[in-house]
């Protein structure tokens, strides 16, 4: 497994001169090359090698002259939504994008620090997602087991943080969008109170209760990076000054146990209740009656707070209907014919349970809820994306609404390797204090280290390798589509490979041959599901087969190989590097 990167330890090597700005820059070069052989859609636009080392050896240039940077050379990634100087923000969606003058206020306080700015990361469109699905960019997937979500709508930067490309990513968080993915993929998501981080330079979702988030591998660097980043904007109308106050785990509210919902997640019931065995070491558990917090939970997306997500959208969502997710569009539109009066008894409704949640601090001291109840296949989303999105919502969805703080932990690891996690939640502004609780917590927890990186697929899914007539927009390709494929890139082999076009066949196919003295060979890959490989592999005809193809970072997946009597007749096209060359040459 890549070691992930921490930002307390890079800042204090590059402070001594141990290490330095542009070492570490490399080294995250070189870990983003291999990667992106896993999972490029992790990333929407990177800065360039030649500027990441540029701005690395400025960070070296200010250590130095001798200036102080809390987070001296240590990279990071930030969520799509929002604005980084010289580069795009899309929010996932083309048709929306445009180049942002200035970068948000968190950015800019992050820059200031020293830190290293590695690039964009994906996410569901417009913020809207708990499932990292929906996104023409891609699907970024857990990083300890692809065929499985990896949590959204902050997706790619959550996997950024797992795969140990960067030691930090900034998320956001409206519905949970800040805590899903650190749930799945082992990781501690910060989401700070509202006001307490200011949203300046962050496309909105709901603006009145979106905040940026940050994904870290331990709670010592999410302790670092809100020491940079916290603090009064006037710029932000939504900035308050920065408070703390203190929480003593004496009292956890916990769920009722008829209240409890895993839906069908053996597994993650197992591990909540061994949390809370752990948890009753540390205060008293205090079961409390969830259904005010239920119902807040329900006005996000049941109620008129929906028309505050169209109004952010609301001129694309007009001029170009088509250019949104489908599954996004038919989420946000409903928004438009919510009116006034709708949205003030809404408004109405949430004081009246925020005044219940209010006095509940009265009774307990925190929450420790499920992150979420359960986790999905990728395909399982397909088929029923809004009803699944849901469900992984039901302990999140109110937390912003009823202006909480929340840091969300690791609680294990199921079997298939996808993580699973509490929340702990406390009212506003106690946001250290809830990291504090969370170290006593893992202290006593004394979880494994989590799971290995999944680089090839745990059978769930298969990748494969094609060179000539399945590739996108030849004759054949319709045999991936059918099976739901999905684009993996476009790669090379290794270096030892020879490409022959086969005589007489038709469509046009060709024979892909390993060859100590052959050349890299373009191809493409796919992930399929392990049924639809079998079904495939199938109707593959002689004399081709699926073999093993080594690409050119030296990992394997499955592809076309060939029979020797391929070869008769065959004709070489080795130097022209792949099939596209070959049939255009051909004209």
């Amino acid at each position: 497994m890549t070691a992930r990167f921490h930002a307390a330890a890079i800042a204090a090597d590059v402070a001594v001169g141990s290490t330095s700005a542009i070492a570490v820059a490399q080294e995250v070069l070189a870990r983003l090359a291999a990667y992106d052989a896993i999972q490029p859609q992790v990333w929407i636009s990177r800065v360039a090698p030649d500027a990441l080392l540029d701005a690395a050896r400025a960070i070296d240039a200010r250590v130095a002259a001798g200036e102080h940077l809390p987070l001296a050379g240590v990279p990071f990634a930030v969520k799509d939504n929002i604005d980084v100087a010289g580069l795009e923000t899309t929010a996932a969606c083309p048709a929306f994008a445009y180049r942002p003058q200035a970068s948000a206020t968190v950015v800019d306080r992050l820059l200031a620090a020293g830190a290293l700015c590695v690039g964009k990361t994906n996410l569901d469109q417009f913020a809207t997602g708990l499932v990292g699905t929906r996104s023409p960019y891609g699907a970024p997937r857990n990083a300890h087991n692809l065929a499985y979500v990896s949590g959204g709508s902050s997706s790619g930067s959550a996997v950024a943080v797992a795969a140990g490309l960067v030691a930090f990513a900034l998320g956001t968080d409206t519905a949970g969008s800040g805590r899903v993915p650190a749930a799945f993929n082992h990781l501690i998501g910060f989401k700070p109170s509202k006001g307490r981080w200011s949203t300046q330079g962050l496309v909105p979702a709901c603006r009145t209760i979106d905040c940026i988030t940050v994904f870290t591998d331990d709670t010592a660097d999410a302790r670092l990076i809100d020491g940079v980043i916290a603090g009064f904007d006037v710029a932000d109308p939504f900035s308050k000054p920065l408070a703390d106050r203190t929480v003593l785990p004496r009292r956890i509210g916990v769920p009722r146990r008829d209240q409890r919902v895993f839906f069908g997640d053996a597994q993650a019931e197992y591990l909540y209740e061994r949390a809370l065995a752990t948890l009753a070491g540390i205060g008293e558990l205090v079961e409390i009656d969830i259904d005010p917090l239920r119902e807040a939970a329900q006005l996000l997306y049941g109620g008129p707070w929906v028309a505050e997500r169209t109004a952010a959208i609301a001129g694309l969502l007009a001029r170009d209907p088509d250019a949104i997710d489908p599954v996004v569009r038919e989420v946000v539109a409903p928004g438009a014919n919510i009116d006034a009066v709708t949205l003030f008894r809404g408004i109405y409704r949430l004081a009246e349970l925020k005044r219940g949640a209010d006095l509940m601090w009265q009774d307990i001291d925190l929450l420790a809820f499920p992150t979420t109840g359960t986790t999905y296949r990728v395909a399982e989303l397909a088929a029923a994306p809004i009803a699944l999105n849901s469900n992984l919502g039901a302990y999140t969805n109110f937390v912003n609404l009823l202006d909480m703080a929340a840091v969300a932990v690791p609680a294990g690891a199921r079997d298939n390797a996808t993580g699973f996690g509490i929340t702990l939640i406390g009212p506003a502004d106690t946001d250290r204090a809830l990291l504090d609780v969370a170290d006593t917590y893992l202290a006593a927890a004394a979880l494994p280290p989590s799971p290995p990186l999944d680089k090839e697929g745990r059978m769930d899914t298969v990748k494969l390798a094609v060179v000539g007539a399945h590739l996108k927009d030849m004759p054949l390709h319709w045999q991936l589509t059918s099976r739901n494929a999905t684009f993996v890139g476009a790669f090379e082999t290794a270096p030892t490979y020879r490409l022959y076009a086969i005589a007489d066949s038709v469509p046009p196919k060709p024979a892909l041959v390993h060859d100590e003295d052959g050349a890299a060979i373009q191809l493409e890959v796919y992930e399929l599901g392990v049924a639809e490989f079998g079904s495939f592999t199938v109707e593959v005809p002689a004399p081709l087969a699926i073999g093993t193809v080594t690409l050119a970072d030296g990992s394997s997946v499955k592809g076309f190989v060939a029979e020797p009597r391929a070869l008769a007749g065959a004709q070489d096209i080795t130097a022209l590097g792949g099939w596209r060359a070959y049939i255009a040459q051909r004209g």
